[in-house]
């Protein structure tokens, strides 16, 4: 919306792309902070939301490829500038930075929320799942039950910041020191799926951990992933609530959804065994050659580490009191 509290159509900023020609409309209220502004770049190549930064705010950070957010100073100012690079989505583009802005100029969120805000109601909008398989059902209470132990250890601002497994990265946990990869199974022996030849691989001078749990069905006293899921939200909401958007966010891109039907109640059958990944039967992709494992994609194999003993000393984390949420 302009500062007169009209949105900006798409007519007006087609016009200027097609002029080639730069222009910036105003969107907050003269003298309001922060400043918020919808611009078309100059040559009319893009378009970009900026929004004032005050001295101890940064600009967020996407995940996503295909949105770019950086600062830029202009007039004396400190500005977040979000673009896309996908110029053939600009149209679409348009229809997002509009909402991100209303969501700040109407509502007074600020950047950080109204930018998370809008993406995951446009992810839940757009992947919403149509089902969740128990295998995706387990693995996700498994890193939920994780997450909660991790919380007592470090605090939930870095457990939540550290859950990386929903962003698609190598491994499920990068904590201060060390990688935590999760594996949640149903049945009675530790077999894990583990999928891609480097799942396993440490990354660089970074020990990998591995902690294999087990299920299963609890019954009456056991635990649905919804009932854990709102567990989880109402402990962080109390104990730490500027970090919900990003638990809530991580649990859209899980696949998680309230509304899906959730009537499986599970419970630990074991505790966690805590295992170095150097330990682990695994297949190593630093035994292929580049022109070999260039060539393969899509590996799946499955591990089974019962009985396998844990390590002398302490391990890199405890999961001490493991339970569901």
């Amino acid at each position: 919306m302009t500062s007169d509290g009209k949105y900006v159509p798409w007519t007006d900023v087609e016009y200027f792309l097609g002029k080639g020609q730069a222009t910036t409309f105003p969107l907050s209220p003269a003298s309001a902070h922060p400043e918020v502004s919808y611009v078309v770049g100059h040559g009319g190549r893009d378009i970009a939301l900026h929004v004032e930064l005050d001295r101890r705010r940064r600009a967020p950070r996407s995940s996503l490829p295909t949105i770019q957010i950086d600062q830029i100073a202009d007039r004396g100012m400190r500005l977040a500038r979000i673009r896309t690079t996908q110029i053939a989505l600009m149209r679409d583009f348009h229809d997002l930075l509009s909402a991100i802005a209303d969501r700040i100029v109407a509502h007074g969120r600020t950047l950080d929320q109204a930018f998370e805000e809008t993406i995951r109601a446009w992810t839940a909008l757009l992947n919403r799942p149509h089902g969740f398989s128990t295998e995706k059902r387990i693995g996700l209470l498994g890193e939920l039950a994780v997450l909660r132990c991790l919380s007592e250890e470090y605090g939930w601002e870095t457990a939540i910041a550290s859950w990386t497994g929903p962003e698609n990265e190598e491994h499920d946990f990068g904590l201060p020191g060390f990688d935590l990869e999760v594996k949640t199974t149903a049945s009675e022996q530790r077999r894990h799926t583990i999928h891609g030849i480097s799942q396993l691989d440490p990354t660089p001078g970074r020990p990998l951990w591995f902690a294999s749990l087990q299920l299963t069905r609890g019954g009456a006293d056991g635990r649905t992933l919804t009932e854990s899921v709102h567990s989880l939200r109402a402990c962080v909401a109390d104990h730490a609530p500027a970090v919900l958007n990003g638990l809530d966010s991580r649990l859209v891109m899980a696949g998680w959804s309230n509304d899906l039907p959730d009537d499986e109640r599970w419970t630990p059958r074991t505790r966690p065994l805590l295992l170095d990944a150097s330990a682990l039967p695994r297949l190593d992709s630093s035994l292929l050659p580049d022109s070999v494992r260039e060539r393969i994609s899509g590996v799946q194999y499955t591990i089974d580490v019962t009985g396998l003993l844990p390590p002398i000393g302490p391990p890199a984390v405890a999961l001490h009191e493991f339970h569901l949420p």
